[in-house]
């Protein structure tokens, strides 16, 4: 397996840390290319497709910074990598949502985690509840999973976008300090931003909890004419056969996917170990997935200044196929 690492210095620290035998190393032939699988190599949900990569996928697979553009050939989003085409790719289902307009043949096959998100606050900003963020300036990116996220924490308390300023900060490592600094009063962001914002407040931090409102839905994502193909479509359900392995693994123990992820990332272990509590491993494609989808839709529309696409239309994004050949047994 190769892995793309965005920051070589500490990455080559942290690589020397891991136990012996969890060096990422390439594992595939001359023969065959390996799979190219790209997703944001800087966060913390996609674990169970490292460890995959590394640990259960024989095929060989080269997991790189990346995301959905690679694999309709959209321009590279800035911090995700550069340009190269995808088997596979993870990202949010929001990004799925976006990118399918214009590449309608999107497809989520897995969602491989869920992102437990809150909203951290300064106390001494005057904020107890989320209906005290009004009139309040909240670090967030509003084109993201953290923007809908922070719009459904509004709107449970009848308010909206417009009753906040949302405040772009880049890059997201550095919100922390931004709420430190009183520069913004609250940050909607993932982890493990999230907890460190909440470390830097200190006593002055006050948690407001999405569980019951938005859970992220970190997908693994095809495409239609790939999985169309029968040489790769066979590769792609042995990948995510690979991180049904993961994901198996990971709950027995979770150590060696913390590991990974944080030499991969560029985390601490601490930072990864105060992480986890707030993600899922489900592994599975969720009942309630094509709801989510509608509701994000509409949000998504509004934004873009154009038709929310009908339910039908939106739950054919979703590719069920995969996932049940990879659960049935081996031919």
């Amino acid at each position: 397996m190769t892995i793309d690492r965005p920051r070589s210095a500490l990455m080559a620290v942290l690589l020397a840390a891991l136990p012996a035998g969890c060096t990422p190393v390439a594992t595939v032939g001359p023969s065959r290319p390996p799979l190219a699988v790209r997703g944001s190599t800087a966060t913390v949900e996609i674990a169970p497709v490292l460890l995959a990569a590394r640990d259960h996928f024989p095929d060989g697979a080269e997991v790189r910074n990346g995301g959905i553009p690679n694999l309709v050939g959209a321009a590279p989003v800035e911090g995700l990598g550069g340009g190269g085409a995808a088997d596979v790719a993870t990202h949010a289902e929001t990004q799925a949502l976006r990118y399918s307009v214009a590449h309608p043949d999107i497809r989520i096959i897995l969602t491989v985690t869920e992102g437990l998100y809150r909203i951290v606050a300064r106390r001494s900003a005057g904020i107890a509840s989320v209906a005290d963020l009004k009139g309040k300036r909240i670090a967030a990116i509003p084109t993201t999973s953290s923007g809908y996220f922070l719009a459904r924490m509004l709107a449970s308390q009848g308010l909206g976008l417009d009753d906040v300023e949302v405040v772009r900060v880049s890059p997201i490592e550095t919100m922390a300090k931004e709420l430190a600094d009183r520069k913004v009063d609250a940050v909607a962001i993932w982890e493990p931003h999230a907890d460190n914002a909440l470390r830097a407040l200190g006593t002055d931090a006050i948690e407001l909890s999405g569980t019951s409102i938005y859970r992220e839905r970190f997908n693994l994502n095809s495409t239609a004419a790939a999985l169309a193909d029968p040489a790769r479509r066979a590769r792609i359900v042995r990948f995510v056969r690979a991180v049904l392995a993961a994901t198996a693994a990971i709950e027995r123990d979770p150590r060696p996917a913390q590991a990974l992820v944080a030499a991969t990332g560029g985390f601490t272990a601490d930072e990864v170990g105060r992480s986890w509590p707030h993600l899922a491993f489900p592994a599975t494609l969720p009942g309630d997935l094509v709801d989510l989808l509608v509701d994000e839709e509409a949000w998504l529309a509004a934004q873009e200044k154009r038709p929310a696409r009908e339910r039908g239309e939106l739950a054919k994004l979703i590719d069920s196929s995969v996932l049940e050949e990879a659960l049935a047994p081996p031919r």
